[in-house]
């Protein structure tokens, strides 16, 4: 008897417990979670881009002719006008050349007058005042060139702007063609960039994708720099091994603070337009993957990997993986399990994204 008893105590223990679980279990599954769906808006996207900065002009000073470094007038860093006078080759050959060649070309002047006398009073033909015309002609022309020589010593600044490094100390010998220093026009700077080929197409059928578009630049020590760009040019083919196409900004330099060579990256407005969106805290990162719980039509969770395009403040524009009527599950991520079913509370996303300060009300 005692036995039987301690049996039937045990399956009715056994039976109270199996019955408060199932019941747990049924009060988990319908616990109520809030769901959304994906926002389709159009919007912008602030994308940076890294840029090589140039000056609008960058041209190497080199010397046109050989001889020794007589003088240097400037100094690096420094900043010249144009045909200000940088340096001075040599120049006492040069001007015993055109010395010279001013003289022949003056006794060429006048032989041919004398022999135009002549032929006026037809004491020599008409073929030799020809041939003296024709001699004149060629001393004038040597002395010309001469003179060009000579004006090649002295080294002009083509346009203003600022002397990068002086390679040569005076009284180096120079060779023809050898690179003294470089001359910047830094009067504004150019930006080059490299923008995809769906980002361009973006660009130029949106018809807020105009080279009157501002762009910001920020700077290598992540300071944002005062003056807004403009982009001026695209060019004119794409490169087959990135995919790529070059835009070109400028931006102007009132302080002289972008310098040639520089780097940094431009920030420009990419108009996302039918673009789907979700709000960031409705995912969740496993793996380096991104994932949302997706509600089906039983109201069960299943998690799914999407492909995130871009991000927004507070939200993901999506990429693959979503569709504008599936519903997601928006809080409570942490403690949800695969397959388990729920209560939706479906909040609409313009709400949602209203909450987010990202709507206006």
């Amino acid at each position: 008897m005692n036995k039987v008893a301690l049996l039937i105590s045990l399956c009715v223990i056994t039976y109270g417990t199996t019955g408060c679980k199932s019941s747990k279990e049924e009060k988990a599954e319908t616990e109520s979670f809030s769901v959304t769906s994906p926002l389709k808006i159009d919007t912008n996207y602030v994308k940076e881009y890294v840029a090589q900065l140039q000056s609008v002009r960058n041209v190497e000073i080199r010397a046109q002719e050989k001889g020794y470094l007589e003088k240097s007038y400037v100094d690096e860093g420094q900043y010249v006008k144009a045909g200000q006078v940088l340096f001075r080759i040599m120049p006492r050959i040069y001007e015993a050349e055109f010395q010279k060649a001013k003289a022949e070309a003056h006794s060429a002047e006048l032989e041919m007058q004398n022999t135009r006398l002549l032929a006026d009073k037809e004491i020599v033909s008409k073929n030799e005042l020809a041939l003296s015309k024709a001699k004149y002609d060629v001393a004038k022309a040597e002395m010309t060139l001469a003179g060009a020589h000579l004006s090649f010593t002295e080294i002009r600044a083509p346009f203003s702007g600022v002397i990068d490094r002086i390679r040569f100390k005076q009284g180096s010998l120079i060779d023809e063609g050898t690179l003294l220093t470089t001359l910047s026009d830094n009067s504004g700077i150019y930006a080059y960039f490299n923008v995809s080929e769906s980002e361009y197409l973006n660009f130029k059928t949106d018809s807020s994708g105009t080279t009157q578009t501002p762009l910001a630049l920020t700077l290598a020590n992540a300071g944002r720099y005062p003056y807004p760009g403009r982009i001026e040019t695209i060019e004119g083919e794409f490169d087959n091994t990135t995919g790529n196409i070059a835009f070109r900004a400028k931006f102007p330099n009132p302080n002289a603070l972008l310098k040639h060579g520089e780097t940094g990256k431009v920030l420009m407005q990419i108009p996302l337009r039918n673009a789907l969106v979700i709000p960031q805290k409705a995912t969740y990162e496993l793996q380096d993957k991104i994932y949302v719980y997706v509600v089906d039509k039983d109201n069960k969770v299943r998690s799914r990997n999407i492909t995130v395009q871009y991000e927004l403040p507070n939200l993901y524009v999506i990429g693959d993986g979503l569709e504008a009527t599936d519903h997601i599950l928006l809080e409570g991520l942490q403690t949800i399990k695969e397959d388990q079913k729920i209560k939706p509370v479906y909040t609409a996303p313009e709400e949602v994204a209203r909450k987010l300060q990202l709507l206006n009300p």
